[in-house]
């Protein structure tokens, strides 16, 4: 091998050169009924062909759904097979890497210890992802696959923990949930030993009733797309149609037939008459009843299976990521814009003021670099801290700073880290009022980088937030000046802007004790 496989979290910044091809990579999932292994060979950033992968059926949800904790047993076996992944991403000279866990992870209140014993063990780092994370990696993959165009899809990625529904189109996701109704948890949270089929069926029937999908009447989605294992299996049984891109179409009316034939069947009988592995007999039937739920809220007569899913999203990404620093950075942040903006309209925000207060503190931010001295990963936060600063109000106004920052803590962003939302949170939230203190315990739980990210990044969206005091957008223009030991704010917008240059003064506080510096609205320029 000629270096050592590279984990996509420490992926350098600054990178400009494009990758060399043809570029070998490697994803592993580790999910709660199995773990995942993909490994691919890409000859040109859209071109690939899969060198290796594995499915080790390794059931991790299965303990942590009933205790909430990881089985010392489970934590062994997962990193027994991780090490045989290691093994194999250096015999296939594999350059980069990336490892996630999801639902059976992030729920345990042990998955900590996990994360750790597999990087101490094996050396593979793991990321803890979202739920949100997961639908756009989902997203990633099946885009490759299926020619979306500007419609709006519904997707669906259901695995063991989770199940992950999404509006999409070709460029974004704009609407996703991710809801606890994982095969495995559904197994496991209804299903009662001796109990008579047709019992845990109404179950699964009044327990998938509460899922929903907010598509506007006259918006009917250009099709329902579904993604995991289970429905993978599904479409293998049914034989539905298949395109030359390897898509499968399965009629809802063949799933509803296969759900019926399922629900007679004991797991031995799926086992030995259906041919299905054994730990896919046990969860196929609640997963195919969650699926047949989407399709009908979807009003879709068939279910699109494109056989691609989490770990394809992961490596189609990698490839990305390596991709000169401009266009990578356009990519997360058109990512992250859809993400806040879909967040944003699920708490009826001000989109107007949201939209126009991120602009002016991106623009700020551009002209202040040699003032703030952050990177492009903390431009993303400010962008979508600055969307979101005012999304509280969906609570009540009085202390709205703080229900934004209780919203977008508990919210899943697409392309963030859980870390990096908890620093969202806390810019949203000193957007107003006092500024951060060591009695504050959101802010005091932030690593110490962080937490000087979110003073200086709070400090420059105050000053935008200003700029829009009214939201009426009057402001079209800040231009920025750092000279002299001081700062110069020239406006230009409609009128005399003497009210947003008085809130200018009011919020200027937290910038000057940040920065050092004295601000200064000069004189306004006509719009």
């Amino acid at each position: 091998m000629t270096g050592k496989p590279t984990s996509s979290k420490n992926r350098p910044t600054g990178v400009t050169d494009p990758p060399d091809f043809p570029l070998r990579v490697a994803a592993i999932d580790i999910g709660s009924n199995a773990i995942r292994f993909l490994a691919a060979e890409f000859s040109a950033p859209q071109r690939h062909r899969v060198i290796d992968q594995i499915r080790a059926p390794v059931r991790l949800g299965h303990d942590v759904f009933l205790t909430g904790r990881l089985t010392p047993e489970a934590m062994d076996r997962a990193v027994e097979t991780i090490a045989t992944f290691r093994e194999r991403i250096e015999r296939l000279d594999v350059t980069r890497y990336r490892a996630v866990a999801t639902s059976a992870v992030r729920d345990s209140r042990n998955g900590r210890e996990l994360i750790e014993r597999v990087k101490l063990e094996t050396g593979i780092e793991v990321e803890t992802i979202t739920g949100s994370e997961e639908a756009r990696l989902a997203h990633v993959a099946v885009r490759s696959r299926i020619d979306l165009g500007t419609r709006k899809w519904v997707v669906a990625d259901l695995g063991g923990g989770s199940v992950e529904v999404s509006v999409v189109d070709q460029n974004g996701i704009y609407w996703t949930e991710s809801r606890g109704m994982g095969s495995v948890r559904l197994l496991e949270e209804l299903a009662v030993a001796g109990d008579e089929p047709g019992r845990f069926r109404r179950r699964l029937e009044e327990y998938t009733a509460t899922i929903n999908i907010p598509l506007a009447e006259e918006e009917r989605p250009a099709g329902f797309i579904a993604t995991g294992g289970n429905i993978e299996a599904l479409a293998r049984m049914i034989r539905g149609e298949t395109d030359a891109n390897g898509v499968a179409r399965v009629p809802v009316s063949a799933l509803r037939s296969t759900i019926e034939a399922l629900a007679k069947l004991s797991y031995q009988q799926r086992v030995e008459e259906l041919g299905l592995r054994e730990d896919r007999a046990d969860v196929i039937l609640p997963a195919a009843m969650v699926y047949e739920r989407l399709a009908e809220l979807a009003e879709m007569d068939e279910v699109l299976v494109p056989f691609v899913g989490i770990k394809d999203g992961i490596i189609i990404d990698l490839v990305d990521d390596l991709l000169p620093e401009e266009g990578r950075n356009s990519r997360h942040d058109r990512i992250a814009w859809a993400g806040a903006i879909a967040l944003g309209e699920r708490y009826h925000f001000d989109a107007p003021h949201g939209r126009h207060v991120a602009t002016l503190a991106l623009s700020l931010f551009d002209q202040l670099t040699d003032v703030h001295e952050l990177d492009a990963d903390s431009r993303r936060i400010l962008m979508v801290a600055a969307l979101l600063h005012d999304i509280g109000t969906f609570i009540a106004y009085r202390k709205h700073h703080k229900h934004s920052q209780y919203i977008i803590a508990e919210s899943d962003l697409p392309g963030f880290s859980q870390s990096e939302i908890q620093v969202i949170a806390n810019v949203a939230r000193y957007h107003r009022r006092s500024t951060p203190s060591d009695n504050h315990d959101s802010y005091t739980k932030l690593r110490e980088s962080d937490r000087d990210r979110v003073v200086r990044l709070a400090a420059i969206l105050r000053l935008a937030d200003a700029l829009d005091r009214e939201h009426r957008q009057a402001v079209s223009e800040v231009r920025a000046r750092h000279d002299g030991g001081k700062v110069h704010l020239e406006l230009k917008g409609d009128g005399d802007l003497l009210l947003e240059r008085w809130a200018l003064e009011k919020k200027a506080e937290m910038f000057e004790k940040v920065f050092k510096l004295p601000l200064k609205a000069v004189d306004s320029v006509p719009g």
